[in-house]
Order: C-alpha cells, then sequence, then structure tokens
C-alpha cells in the first residue's frame, strides 16, 4: 500500500497528535519523560510492522518531506546560534565535546572486543559502535558503502540502517528515563542547592520551572505560544531557504574532498553564518519565528522517522549484531549516569545534558532535542543543555566521529 506525500504529512500529524494524549493519559510515559513523537511513532511503527507480519501489507510512505524538515531543523539551530553565546559556554561546550569523544571511542572498542569474542568481522563492530550509533543512519549507509566497497564485507549497509534504526528507536526511549534517575539522586546530593534557585521541589518529589525564571530560549517549550506574524515567518522562511540552498551547494563541493561532510552539517554551518552576519548588520533573526518553524520541522521530522521504521529489519539482526548493540545500550546508559552526569556537573544541566546525550549517542541529534525538550517540560528549563548540545551534537561529533573511526581502520586487525 503506497502512502503519497499528502497523505504521509496527515499520518505524521496524526502520529503526533496520537503521542500527545498518550503522554497526557498514560502516568507511565509521563514519569520516564517520554517524548510525544517518540510514543506515537512507535505505536505507528508497530501498526506498520503488524500489517506487516500478519496481514502481509507492506505500508510505503513517500518520505520526501522527510530530508527538507530535517535540514529546515538544522538550520533553524543555526539560525538560533550566537557566537557570543557560544564564547561564553566554551569552556562547557570543550569538556561536553570531550565526554562526547570518549564515548566515540568505547563505543568502537566495544564493538570490536564483541565481534572478536563472538567470532565475525571487527567491521561489524564498528558498524554496531560509533558508525551507525553516534553517526545515525546517514553515517552508517555512507560507511557501510566505504566496508563493502574497500573491504569486502557483504550487506554492509544494510547492517548499519538496522543498527541506527535499533539506536534511533533505544535513544528515544532511553533519554528520560536515565534523566528521571539522575532527577532523584540530584535531588539526595548536595549539588541539588546548584538547581534551588531555578527549580522549585514540591511535597511529591516533582521539580517545577518557578515563575521568576527566566524566559526559555527557542527549543526549550516546543508547546509554548510563539508570538509572530506573517512577516516575521516568511522573513524567517527565507534564511532557512536561503541556509539549505546554500548548505547543499557547499556539501556538493567538499564531497570527495578531505572536508567532505554530510549536507545538514553544511546547512547549520551556513545559518550559523548567516545569523551571526546579519546580527552583526543589526538585522538579528526573529527568535520567535525560529523556534516556531524549529519546533514544528523537529516534530513532523521526528514523526516521519519513527512511524516509517521497518521494525522486521531488526528482527533480521543476527545475534551478534544483537548482542553487541545491547551491549551498547547498557554501555550509554552507564556512560550517561557515571560520566556524562559528573563530568559536566553533576547538577541540572547535567541531567539535561545526560538526556541529551542519549538521544544522540545512540540516535540523532532530534532524538537529543526530543528528550531535553521532555526533560525540561517537567523538571525545568537548562539554556546550557540547549546552547551546548545542538552545536556539539549537529556539527563537531560529525568530524570527531569521522577521525575516531579512520584511527580505528588504521589498526592492524584491519589490514
Amino acid at each position: 500500500m503506497n502512502v503519497d506525500v499528502y497523505g504521509t504529512l496527515v499520518a505524521a500529524s496524526l502520529v503526533l497528535l496520537l503521542g500527545n494524549r498518550l503522554v497526557a493519559a498514560l502516568p507511565l510515559l509521563r514519569k520516564w519523560t517520554i517524548p510525544e513523537p517518540v510514543a506515537g511513532g512507535l505505536v505507528a511503527a508497530l501498526a506498520v510492522f503488524g500489517l506487516h507480519s500478519f496481514a502481509h501489507v507492506d505500508v510505503r510512505f513517500d518520505v520526501s518531506l522527510q530530508t527538507p524538515l530535517m535540514l529546515a531543523f538544522f538550520a533553524t539551530i543555526g539560525l538560533n546560534a550566537r557566537l557570543a553565546s557560544l564564547k561564553s559556554g566554551g569552556p562547557m561546550l570543550a569538556r561536553f565535546l570531550a565526554v562526547v569523544v570518549g564515548l566515540l571511542l568505547l563505543q568502537n572498542a566495544v564493538g570490536i572486543g564483541l565481534a572478536y569474542a563472538l567470532g565475525v568481522d571487527p567491521l561489524f563492530g564498528l558498524l554496531g559502535g560509533s558508525v551507525a550509533l553516534s553517526g545515525g543512519h546517514g553515517t552508517g549507509a555512507a560507511w557501510g558503502k566505504v566496508f563493502t566497497e574497500r573491504h569486502g564485507l557483504q550487506s554492509a549497509t544494510e547492517a548499519a540502517i538496522a543498527c541506527a534504526t535499533f539506536g534511533l528507536v533505544m535513544g528515544g526511549i532511553l533519554g528520560g528515563p536515565v534523566a528521571q534517575r539522575l532527577v532523584k539522586r540530584l535531588g539526595r546530593s548536595e549539588a541539588a542547592a546548584a538547581r534551588a534557585a531555578a527549580v522549585d521541589v514540591d511535597a511529591d518529589g516533582e521539580h517545577h520551572a518557578p515563575a521568576a525564571q527566566a524566559a526559555p530560549q527557542a527549543f526549550e517549550e516546543p508547546q509554548a505560544e510563539q508570538p509572530t506574524t506573517a512577516a516575521a515567518f516568511i522573513e524567517t522562511l527565507t534564511l532557512i531557504a536561503i541556509s539549505l540552498a546554500a548548505g547543499n551547494v557547499l556539501a556538493g563541493w567538499l564531497t570527495g574532498t578531505a572536508f567532505e561532510l554530510p549536507a545538514f552539517v553544511c546547512v547549520l554551518f551556513v545559518a550559523v553564518l548567516l545569523a551571526n552576519g546579519l546580527a552583526v548588520l543589526g538585522l538579528p533573526a526573529i527568535e520567535h519565528a525560529v523556534a516556531l518553524i524549529g519546533n514544528v520541522s523537529l516534530a513532523l521530522f521526528l514523526a516521519m522517522a519513527l512511524m516509517t521504521l521497518r521494525l522486521w529489519d531488526l528482527a533480521a539482526l543476527a545475534l551478534p549484531v544483537f548482542t553487541i548493540l545491547v551491549a551498547q545500550v547498557v554501555l550509554m546508559v552507564l556512560y550517561a549516569s557515571f560520566v556524562t552526569f559528573r563530568v559536566m556537573g553533576s547538577n541540572y544541566d547535567a541531567v539535561v545534558l545526560s538526556a541529551g546525550h542519549c538521544g544522540f549517542g545512540l540516535g540523532a541529534t532530534p532524538t537529543a532535542i526530543a528528550n531535553m525538550q521532555a526533560v525540561t517540560a517537567r523538571f525545568g528549563h537548562s539554556h546550557l543543555a540547549f546552547l551546548v548540545v545542538p552545536m556539539v551534537a549537529a556539527f563537531f561529533i560529525d568530524i570527531a566521529n569521522a577521525i575516531v573511526i579512520k584511527l580505528f581502520l588504521a589498526l592492524p586487525i584491519f589490514h
């Protein structure tokens, strides 16, 4: 059954509404702060899986809008990035980047080690490591092609896509529970005092942002009303379109060179330059319009990404690869809880950063933002997390991951 682009857009919208209702109706989802697009998207993916498995009906959605929505989301991240703010958050950004690189190294070490122990090609350990998890679908598919063409690993691309799919699902599920456990730990520690001025705690132990708290930044409250005008909306849409067009041209120029980067990184880079250039001229991007378009793009992209998951591909994963992926999930939970949280300060900002790290350490940047939005909607704002995570997860990690992967491929075991 083929669903055209309009039907796919309708389905994605219904998935978001379903997720909203599920989170509102089920206390368990609220307790574990599961993002609404993840809740609705997984239900839709399970429904499609049921049709495939029991009714032998394959639902094929037209996902031609998915990439533009993803690129628009990254453009809004860039338009919201102010170099002055990044400079002020520089030390924390550098610290978080170091934490992220540490996970990349561990993911590949664990993957290769388990591949050897299970008697499979160690390249599958890389695919089940930072290639497809921290890298996501795009990086996984690109390196899968390289592994097939240069190293003779058959079905590498298919395995990479399946691993990335598994990571996307788990990244969206785990961020909330990890944050929930860390908030409980925070409430019993001296670090809670660092958040006391920004978060009130009620008799049930719930954390809530007080009325006097500073205004949230663009992506912190996706359900908040964003006052804007048609002119501001069109102006922002123009900036996004310019970022997409110029970013794709830049990506094309870099293709095949030593500086090749994914298209979304180029779009983000152009948007950062555009926003800060306009700010110097006294024409800053309109934050409310950026937030509105960014949050809508994020929600629709995640809904489409999750509802179109081919869950039966996960069932086809060989036992050794699946074992590697399960070990990576355990690693991510432990690393976020005992490394990310502690290195980033053992405070409330560290909680939100840990939830975001689960999102892109296993899945993708949009999943990280959705995780953080779900956490801050329940426990209070974290300006630092929304400053640091988007830049590290959307820009620096791809460069760092490419370097780490090449370092591991230089090992004698791959020659």
